[in-house]
């Protein structure tokens, strides 16, 4: 059973960056546990997951999410067990996974939180394959890319946290799937590891043509993670009426100069269906996605990949880490 600390460390927004993060942006404080009135549950929060997200949330303006302020806590969804409770739905001992801050204690509403089975391991997964992560793969793949069995399926941050799910359904549905990751390190543990059927190196000098020759019948289902030049690229590579997921563009986001498309044109020539999604516009869809990812978990057919930060006081340094391409899968930070 969790105890609880003598103080609460939180992490705050310190100061807004210029290009990408670093540490003066945040600030690591001590403050009191707080108190629960009924309907809300206290949590010993166990890990924390930093997402690339979070960063367009440190700019000036709003974008789907709104921004925050400087002296606010980081937001951050985290896996911790229920050490106080004043709502009958979830006892003490109960683990629960929410959006929560960065800190050592949360309390949060029960109707905000999802009560998780402790049976599954590593816990952690349910920030990553199991949790937010996974159902983003799925929504983006299942609603959106629309694979069909002997398909190619093109996934750019192969090795990410979404990157990796959504390749393996993409797989798991009959396609061949083809990654795109930084480095060959990462290629080599999306193709071994994972069971793409190739992975590309965009760090690569000869990246496009190596790509080209890994798509020979072209691409019928991008899910795109990056935006950017590689996207730009991989629109010349587009079949006739393929779909777009466009769940990020996490090579722009500590961009102070956005790059241009140049290539736009290819959305008409081909008629191509691009759809930018938000996970939480599609909560119908949520039930379906995670009994299948579940069952596929419990089956060995899906991996849950992550990276792990040892200590609060390491999750600026590990947010950093993984806007620079550092984590391979979902990057956490194990607070206990």
């Amino acid at each position: 059973m969790s105890s609880l600390p003598a103080v609460n460390r939180q992490v705050l927004y310190a100061k807004r960056p210029e290009g990408i993060p670093t540490l003066d942006c945040f600030k690591l404080e001590s403050g009191p546990i707080p108190t629960i009135k009924q309907g809300e549950v206290l949590i010993r929060n166990h890990y924390l997951s930093v997402d690339p997200y979070i960063r367009m949330r440190m700019e000036a303006k709003d974008s789907y999410a709104p921004v925050m302020k400087i002296g606010e806590k980081m937001v951050g969804r985290t896996i911790g067990q229920v050490v106080q409770s004043m709502d009958d739905s979830l006892q003490v001992g109960d683990w629960v996974v929410g959006r929560m801050s960065w800190e050592d204690v949360s309390a949060a509403p029960v109707k905000e939180l999802q009560k998780v089975d402790p049976s599954f391991k590593p816990l952690s997964a349910f920030l990553g394959a199991l949790g937010s992560t996974g159902l983003t793969a799925w929504v983006g793949l299942m609603a959106f890319g629309k694979p069909v069995a002997g398909e190619t399926v093109l996934v750019s941050a192969a090795s990410g946290a979404v990157g990796s799910v959504a390749g393996q359904l993409a797989k798991l549905r009959g396609c061949r799937a083809v990654g795109i990751a930084g480095g060959a390190r990462k290629c080599e543990i999306v193709v071994k590891e994972l069971g793409f059927d190739a992975c590309i190196d965009y760090k690569s000098p000869d990246f496009e043509q190596k790509l080209a020759q890994a798509v020979p019948g072209g691409v019928d289902v991008y899910f795109d993670n990056v935006g950017g030049p590689i996207t730009d690229y991989v629109l010349t590579l587009l079949n006739l009426k393929a779909r777009v997921a466009l769940c990020g563009t996490v090579s722009q986001y500590n961009a102070t100069e956005l790059y241009g498309i140049k290539n736009y044109r290819e959305f008409f020539n081909k008629r191509v269906s691009l759809h930018g999604f938000v996970l939480s516009d599609h909560r119908d869809l949520w039930p379906e996605a995670t009994k299948e990812i579940q069952d596929a978990y419990s089956a060995g057919k899906l991996k849950h990949l992550e990276t792990v930060a040892e200590g609060l006081e390491n999750a600026p340094q590990a947010f950093i880490d993984m806007l620079n391409g550092a984590n391979v899968g979902k990057q956490i930070v194990r607070i206990v």
